[in-house]
């Protein structure tokens, strides 16, 4: 079979990325050349800021702090050796042009801790050579607590200006060229367009030839000249990337092909067919002495669970301290209000789907758990008078933080769900128990964008649960920090608060 272009597939049969509806012009793309200076910019720009940030740092602690002002040039070195430190590090991290494919918070940690890295480096250069006389430990903070915000703000600046437009097309990530079947490329270049990788050219598989006459009789496979002749056709087109799709009997003849492309200065990827979604969830990994294909892995370290684990049990001290008063007073109105107990406690599963009892304050006149447990709805005739206050004010849920200081909750996680209901939407939810691969919260990504209360409908809960998901795989301490601020102050948290 000989290799074709896309030329050669039907008329009627488009690359969706570069379809254009009748009577729109299509949008004008930025080359991948000006991506590069663009980038470029982004370097310069910060390494300037930097600079600037050091400095102005140094000269006001002297000025407003100390009271005096220092020799005008005294710190310009200094600033320029830390932000000379600071382009070294995000080149050789290639965090640049990593803004292509990771996630906002992703790449300003990344910016955050090459900080960490350059003052490390910088504090141990000034003292090996003994010019840290004139630096103060309080200089040396107020130097790393300004650049720390300016590479921040300035990463989060040109990530909304670059991302937005790479996920749109606007600007060619990368260009690839697909080799395999017509069909198995245009769905794969489909797929690509949605993060800016644009297929500049696809070929057919080259015709190869099974060889069983070497002194071993191994059977090996010879590329024939049409495979050559691709080889020498996709030098001049200049990509990123070369995909070769393939079928799982053809695996061995693609990496004999990848072999031959391994002379071009590009990147060669081999995609067995039909495993394009698998492949997205999972990372190559060392197991051993081997590799591995990781589809999914523990959400949290060893590490980050003891962070998570040290800032709940802090903020829930604090926040059993501030409202021990209003705690104390809902109690106290509670027994005013109604017949029976302050505290309601509810079966739930926690981490693992292991049981555990979450408290809220009593909201209804009756108790139901397990089997018998009905969720409210609107204008129930079960929720008390203070009940309604509490429930949406959330107020019915601030015991929970003695759940967090025993251990059996987060401030933030999946909001734990009534154990029939867990059973019940497992059966038609795939990877509905992953969300108990961490802590249940008392407050979680779904609820502060407005999926909480009944989830009467299949929909409902699926939306839950994709936002749960999302947050397990996204955890960071700054993403449980945006949640508890979001808590505080977004209507949405407040929808369906009944």
């Amino acid at each position: 079979m000989s290799y074709a272009s896309f030329a050669n597939v039907p008329a009627s049969t488009k690359f969706p990325a570069e379809s254009v509806d009748v009577g729109r012009e299509a949008p004008v793309r930025i080359g991948r050349g000006r991506l590069a200076v663009l980038l470029v910019l982004a370097a310069a720009s910060e390494f300037l800021l930097v600079t600037a940030a050091a400095y102005a740092a140094a000269f006001l602690y002297y000025r407003l702090v100390l009271l005096h002002s220092p020799d005008p040039a005294q710190y310009i070195p200094e600033s320029l050796l830390i932000a000379t430190l600071q382009l070294l590090v995000s080149i050789g991290h290639r965090q640049y042009s990593r803004i292509q494919t990771q996630p906002r918070h992703v790449f300003l940690w990344n910016g955050a801790s090459g900080v960490f890295l350059v003052f490390s480096f910088f504090v141990s250069t000034i003292f090996l050579l003994k010019v840290s006389e004139d630096y103060s430990r309080a200089t040396v903070i107020a130097q790393a607590v300004s650049v720390l915000l300016t590479v921040l703000c300035t990463r989060a600046l040109w990530f909304s200006l670059l991302q937005p437009s790479i996920a749109s097309g606007l600007i060619d990530a990368r260009r690839v060229i697909l080799i395999g079947d017509p069909n198995h490329c245009l769905h794969f270049s489909a797929r690509a367009a949605a993060t800016g990788i644009r297929t500049i050219r696809s070929f057919d598989f080259p015709t190869f030839r099974a060889d069983s006459s070497g002194p071993s009789r191994t059977s090996t496979v010879q590329v024939l000249p049409d495979a050559r002749s691709l080889v020498a056709d996709c030098r001049p087109l200049r990509a990123d990337d070369i995909v070769i799709l393939t079928s799982e009997p053809d695996i061995p003849v693609a990496l004999v092909l990848a072999g031959a492309l391994s002379e071009l200065p590009v990147d060669v990827h081999v995609v067995p067919v039909g495993t394009v979604d698998l492949m997205a969830v999972s990372r190559i990994t060392q197991f051993g002495n081997m590799v591995t294909m990781r589809i999914f892995q523990c959400p949290l370290t060893p590490f980050n669970r003891a962070i998570k684990r040290a800032f709940d049990v802090v903020a829930a001290i604090a926040g059993l301290i501030v409202a021990s008063p209003v705690l104390a007073i809902v109690a106290f109105a509670i027994k005013l209000d109604s017949r029976g107990p302050v505290l309601f406690r509810q079966r739930r599963h926690g981490y693992n789907n292991e049981p555990i009892h979450v408290l809220k304050f009593r909201s209804m006149t009756v108790m139901e758990e397990g089997d018998n447990f009905r969720p409210a709805t609107r204008h129930d005739p079960r929720v008390t008078r203070l009940g309604r206050i509490m429930r949406r004010t959330n107020i019915d849920e601030l015991p929970q933080l003695l759940n967090v200081l025993v251990g059996d909750m987060s401030l933030v996680g999946p909001r734990p769900q009534p154990t029939a209901q867990n059973e019940a939407f497992a059966e038609l939810i795939s990877s509905f128990f992953r969300r108990h691969n961490v802590k249940p919260g008392i407050t979680g990504w779904a609820q502060v964008n407005g999926y909480r209360g009944d989830t009467d409908t299949l929909e409902k809960m699926q939306r839950r649960v994709e936002h749960d998901l999302y947050y397990i795989d996204n955890w960071s301490l700054l993403f449980d920090l945006k949640i508890m601020v979001m808590t505080l102050f977004s209507r949405k948290v407040y929808w369906n608060a009944y």
